[in-house]
């Protein structure tokens, strides 16, 4: 039975064969941060290592998304699963607990909603016809949402106008923080609101402020953005889930490998405050895309362009 990482490890560090076999796996994943890279034997012992922990609960453990000491957990699980995560498509399985295994987070969503359509009409000038004003409208009636909204907001807007560039892995926490801890109900609200003109387009390409958690002055290599995030427990974690959740796959009929499409959407929340932030490309359209170009990518331009278009032509997104 799959467990929360952190109560495994503490039972494994308990028993004196599993806590030995751990400590050679925290060599290895520690190794592979390193230059130069790990030589043959010295694979063979970690894959060995990893091997010889068998059924436990360490191996087939998970985190949850909401969890305290999340960064804590995805350390353990990657510790653990360190032979596959030498590149992009090996990253095969999500850290993550399946969504429909987890608490569902109760919301007063609808109470609000009905709150907000008995509000005098004069306060919501424009609501009918731009959805993200009046979804940051039912933000506004929740503490939490309205609070750790402005939190990121204000973050992510300092040094904006001036020569002083503003603090993006301050930015990146306060959107994590936003998008982790405010229900769904209201996050996906805001993010996925569907426009029919660039004034509400706009409204939702700047939600995530992108001035400060999206763009560079320039464009860098897709292939930076991804070695980035793959030494980044978080990220990893997120683009593992991003990938499992979010494959497409030609021969399905709406070309998404996952029955679950709730489950990619929240994949792809998960990128954002990432290294690897995506975002709208645009106020007149809902494509997606990344901040980042395959332009000089050498002989790795296909793997960098698959890396591209899991963003940007992915049918299952």
């Amino acid at each position: 039975p799959r467990s929360d990482c952190i109560a495994a490890e503490q039972l494994c560090l308990s028993d004196s064969t599993c806590n030995a076999t751990y400590r050679i796996l925290e060599n290895c994943a520690l190794a592979k941060t390193r230059f130069p890279p790990l030589d043959h034997d010295s694979r063979v012992r970690c894959l060995n290592a990893e091997l010889d922990l068998g059924n436990s609960s360490l191996l087939h453990c998970k985190c949850h998304r909401r969890m305290r000491r999340q960064e804590h957990c995805l350390r353990i699980f990657w510790t653990v699963h360190s032979s596959m995560t030498d590149g992009y498509f090996n990253l095969e399985t999500s850290p993550y607990e399946n969504p429909a295994n987890e608490e569902h987070w109760k919301t007063d969503y609808n109470k609000l909603a009905a709150l907000l359509s008995g509000k005098d009409c004069s306060q919501l000038a424009g609501d009918a016809s731009n959805p993200c004003l009046k979804a940051t409208h039912v933000c506004n009636l929740s503490k939490k949402c309205v609070r750790l909204r402005t939190d990121y907001a204000s973050i992510c807007t300092k040094g904006a106008g001036s020569e002083d560039t503003c603090d993006r892995r301050k930015c990146h926490r306060g959107l994590r923080n936003f998008f982790e801890k405010v229900p769904e109900d209201f996050t996906k609200r805001i993010l996925f609101c569907p426009c029919e003109d660039e004034l509400c387009g706009e409204r939702r390409r700047k939600t995530i402020v992108p001035d400060c958690s999206f763009q560079y002055n320039t464009k860098p290599n897709c292939l930076w953005l991804l070695d980035s995030c793959l030494e980044d427990h978080i990220c990893k974690s997120r683009l593992a889930d991003f990938q499992q959740n979010c494959q497409p796959a030609d021969m399905s009929p709406d070309g998404c490998s996952q029955p679950n499409h709730a489950a990619c959407l929240q994949a792809y929340m998960g990128m954002i405050g990432t290294p690897m932030t995506p975002n709208y490309v645009s106020n007149s359209s809902v494509e997606v895309s990344l901040w980042c170009t395959c332009e000089s990518s050498g002989n790795q331009k296909e793997k960098c362009d698959q890396i591209l278009g899991m963003f940007e032509s992915n049918k299952c997104l």
